[in-house]
C-alpha cells in the first residue's frame, strides 16, 4: 500500500499579493470574501509543513488556522 500525501488547508488573514502567493509553489489559493487568503495543497511531511509556516511566520501573515483534509480521490 502506497501512503498518501496528505492535504493541507492553510487559512491567512489578509488578501496575499501575486508576488507572496508564488512563494507558495503547489498551492491552491483563494481569496475569501472574508478578507482572508485559504491555500490548500499537499504537503509532504512534517517538516515541509514547519517550512510553510515559517515562511508565513517571516512574512509577517497572521495565521487563522491550519488543518488537515482529504486527500482528493482518484479514480481506478
Amino acid at each position: 500500500m502506497v501512503d498518501e500525501i496528505p492535504f493541507y488547508e492553510i487559512r491567512l488573514r489578509g488578501h496575499l499579493d501575486e508576488r507572496r502567493a508564488q512563494q507558495f509553489e503547489g498551492f491552491t489559493m483563494a481569496l475569501l470574501p472574508e478578507g482572508e487568503t485559504l491555500l490548500s495543497g499537499p504537503v509532504v511531511d512534517q517538516s515541509a509543513l514547519h517550512g510553510i509556516l515559517s515562511r508565513i511566520r517571516d512574512m509577517g501573515i497572521p495565521l487563522v488556522y491550519v488543518r488537515i483534509i482529504q486527500p482528493p480521490t482518484l479514480a481506478p
